[in-house]
């Protein structure tokens, strides 16, 4: 969907914001898991450390020429003879406004299960909108559930991440920009074959976790062989959660847990878990790695980090744009984080498409969009007039 300047309203000073929001609707967004079912494994996003493990380093222009800088196309129209709906989903009563601020910073970070190729763009399995909020101080982390049926620009109806398939970054930004209501600044990106040298060149990671997450990772390790690169997680039967040290493979499959029914055909190695559980780890992931790096990390040992980091990142973010980000790193690194994951609670149900797909169809659009501004921008988007529900259906599935 193509979009002009128009389209982006300034929430920090912009009485748009009236014709969207009532106080009756308005609740802080849930910042537990919702419980639920998904089919497929996926691979966490760790694009983040590119932007807040560098401090001042990133101020050395030879380790900012080691990244991957792509920019994107400008929005294209909707292609013709494409099949299906291609409905737009505002979040305002009437066109396609989209909610932003100059004092929010909303970075969409991706973890490509493959590597893109000339024809090829991939697929993000796993999406996350990282908020950088200068007026309430904090970090936010938004995952988007990767079967969530939404309308993709050009392409119909389908699951949220099929829009990476179809377009790559550009695609997927458009797609979460129309159905969410929330403008989009920029993006970045890591592979999956990245992820193990990204934590590796971390040094690995110190976590938290549950005797049956432990034991899970063991599981992977054994079942896929790799205790020639790796090895098997050490823990005290008698407590639930445990300090643990996890290297590039452990925190992998830490990253991609989503439970699993007999793990390799083996009855013994079974998991409770689903996709909001995935989203959930992933989200904790990263916490703990700032949280890591705020209390442990010296300077120079993050020069020596995002000398590696930097060629496993492809962004959008220019020199100027990190150098700015960087120059501020100790006041964002003391931000408080906070997490959410879409869509919330009370908003969706299981459904099935014509085709038989097991999707996450959200009833209840204007629910959804107002609990995701409200958790990005807060206060911002307060107002004593109520929208319609002319925007609150969505792509239509088998109940």
């Amino acid at each position: 969907m193509a979009k002009n300047n128009d389209d982006f309203v300034d929430i920090a000073s912009s009485a748009d914001v009236n014709k969207v929001y009532g106080k009756e609707r308005r609740s802080d967004p849930p910042k537990r898991k919702n419980k639920g079912l998904a089919r497929r494994i996926v691979v966490l996003v760790l694009s983040m450390i590119f932007l807040l493990v560098g401090s001042g380093l990133l101020f050395y222009y030879n380790v900012l020429d080691r990244m991957n800088f792509k920019d994107l196309e400008p929005a294209a129209p909707a292609p013709t003879g494409s099949t299906g709906e291609t409905t737009t989903y505002s979040i305002a009563n009437a066109g396609s406004t989209l909610l932003s601020s100059d004092n929010v910073l909303n970075i969409l970070l991706f973890g490509q299960d493959s590597p893109a190729s000339e024809h090829d763009h991939g697929r993000s399995d796993t999406t996350i909108l990282l908020s950088i909020d200068n007026v309430n101080k904090k970090l936010k982390l938004t995952s988007f559930q990767r079967d969530t049926y939404v309308s993709i620009p050009g392409h119909g109806d389908n699951k949220i991440n099929s829009a990476f398939t179809f377009g790559g970054e550009r695609l997927s930004i458009d797609t979460i920009e129309s159905n969410f209501g929330i403008k989009v600044d920029k993006y970045a990106t890591v592979d999956f074959s990245s992820f193990r040298e990204v934590i590796e060149a971390l040094g690995g990671v110190d976590i938290e976790l549950t005797l049956e997450e432990i034991k899970y990772i063991n599981a992977q390790i054994d079942v896929n062989n790799q205790t020639d690169v790796t090895s098997f997680l050490k823990y005290d039967e008698t407590k639930e959660k445990q300090m643990v040290h996890l290297d590039g493979y452990q925190a992998l499959w830490y990253a991609r847990d989503r439970g699993e029914e007999s793990l390799g055909g083996n009855p013994e190695y079974s998991f409770s878990g689903d996709d909001w559980d995935r989203t959930s780890r992933q989200r904790n992931l990263i916490q703990t790695i700032i949280t890591n790096l705020r209390k442990n990390a010296s300077l120079t040992e993050l020069v020596a980090v995002a000398n590696k980091i930097g060629p496993l990142v492809t962004t959008n973010l220019k020199k100027g744009d990190i150098t700015f980000l960087v120059s501020n790193m100790m006041t964002y690194i003391g931000y408080d984080m906070e997490e959410m994951s879409l869509p919330t609670l009370g908003h969706w149900r299981y459904g099935t498409t014509s085709d038989g797909q097991s999707v996450i169809a959200i009833d209840d659009w204007d629910g959804v969009r107002k609990d995701v501004a409200k958790f990005i921008y807060e206060d911002s988007v307060s107002s004593s007039s109520s929208s319609s529900k002319s925007s609150s259906t969505g792509p239509t599935t088998a109940q």
